[in-house]
């Protein structure tokens, strides 16, 4: 079974997968496919745990190719602190990409709140839309990550060290 740990960014995702890597009976991966296109974007080993925040524009892929086979965590964070840490990458990445790509806004930065903010709320409904009708599915909410990650350990029947994988949670991996 696959999984997929579908986030906006900024949320841990990073330190999801390091845990991860404490599972023997998966690979774990962070933006493994981000510079493949076509159906090579969103193939992935069998048995594998993938995170990465631009599979939130590849959902119709996913569904196509994994559908309700898959295993699917909505990782979120507290939405003002996940906005805080996309306001300190405002000029590269996936808020340069949104902006400028998506928005088609080239204006100068004045509000920079507001644009992580519209981009926070539409991957956000992104995600939740995709994950309406899933049977394999949890939200993870990072400032739980304990509990949660325990949960997670367990709905996937992983196996290897759950303590060690808990141990990771307490180092901020990719932090702003």
């Amino acid at each position: 079974m696959n999984i997929f740990i579908l986030n906006t960014g900024r949320c841990g995702s990073t330190t999801f997968i390091k845990a991860c890597s404490h599972i023997s009976n998966y690979t774990a991966g962070h933006e493994t496919q981000t510079n493949r296109l076509n159906l090579q974007r969103i193939l992935y080993p069998n048995n594998h745990i993938e995170a990465d925040n631009r599979l939130s524009w590849f959902l119709g892929r996913l569904d196509e190719q994994y559908g309700d086979d898959a295993f699917y965590v909505h990782l979120k964070r507290d939405p003002d602190d996940t906005i805080n840490s996309f306001i300190k990458r405002m000029d590269y990445g996936i808020m340069r990409a949104y902006k400028q790509g998506i928005l088609m806004d080239d204006t100068p930065l004045s509000d920079r709140k507001s644009y992580a903010s519209d981009y926070l709320h539409t991957v956000t409904s992104n995600i939740e839309l995709f994950l309406k009708d899933k049977t394999h599915k949890m939200n993870f909410q990072l400032e739980d990550h304990q509990q949660d990650f325990s949960i997670f350990f367990h709905a996937i029947n992983a196996e290897g060290n759950l303590a060690l994988a808990l141990e990771e949670w307490q180092t901020a991996h990719n932090a702003s």
